[in-house]
This record gives structure tokens, sequence and C-alpha cells, in this order.
């Protein structure tokens, strides 16, 4: 009873990967057909063809997450945790002050 429970086991995920590969290759298939049909668009009017382009800078997820609970909303309290107290400077014993890079 074990083996056959175990065959049809393997059975519906051999058949789920299956479904899985053909929704992938549907997919890829009309993203295809998307960029041909675009192409030749292109062609047909005379434009140049310009690529699909995903412009991402680093630096603008490390902004995001740094500076963004500081824009956008009302101020936080003086006394509240986001805020940090500022500090004297004498307080700070172990940075060396370097001049700023441009």
């Amino acid at each position: 009873m074990q083996t056959l429970f175990t065959f049809l086991i393997r059975l519906v995920l051999l058949a789920a990967g299956l479904v899985f590969a053909a929704s992938l290759l549907a997919v890829m298939t009309l993203v295809a057909a998307a960029w041909g049909l675009r192409y030749g668009w292109a062609r047909l009017t005379g434009r140049p063809v310009t690529p699909f382009v995903f412009r991402m800078d680093p630096r603008a997820g490390f902004g995001q997450v740094y500076r963004g609970r500081w824009q956008g909303g009302a101020t936080p309290a003086p006394g509240s945790p986001l805020r940090p107290e500022r500090r004297e400077l004498g307080d700070v014993t172990d940075v060396e002050a370097k001049p700023p890079r441009v």
C-alpha cells in the first residue's frame, strides 16, 4: 500500500512540475510575441527600436530606507525614539574628523 501511495505522490508532483513548466513556456511565448510585435511595428513605422530598460540605482534603496522615514509625514516629537538626541562633539572620543570628500 505504501508503494502505491509513494508512486501516486510522485505522479502528482511530476504533473505539477509539468504544469508549471508549461505555464512558464506560455508566459515566455507571450512576452516574445509582444516583443516581436513591438519590434515589427517600430520597423514598419520607421522609428528606432528601443530596448526594454529597467534603470536601477543601488543607492536609491539606501536613501529610501534611511532618509525616507524623515520625509513625507509629520516630524517626530522631540522626545520620540525616531529622533535621536543631539550630542555634544566633545562626547565622541574615538573618531577622527576628516574633511568631506567632494
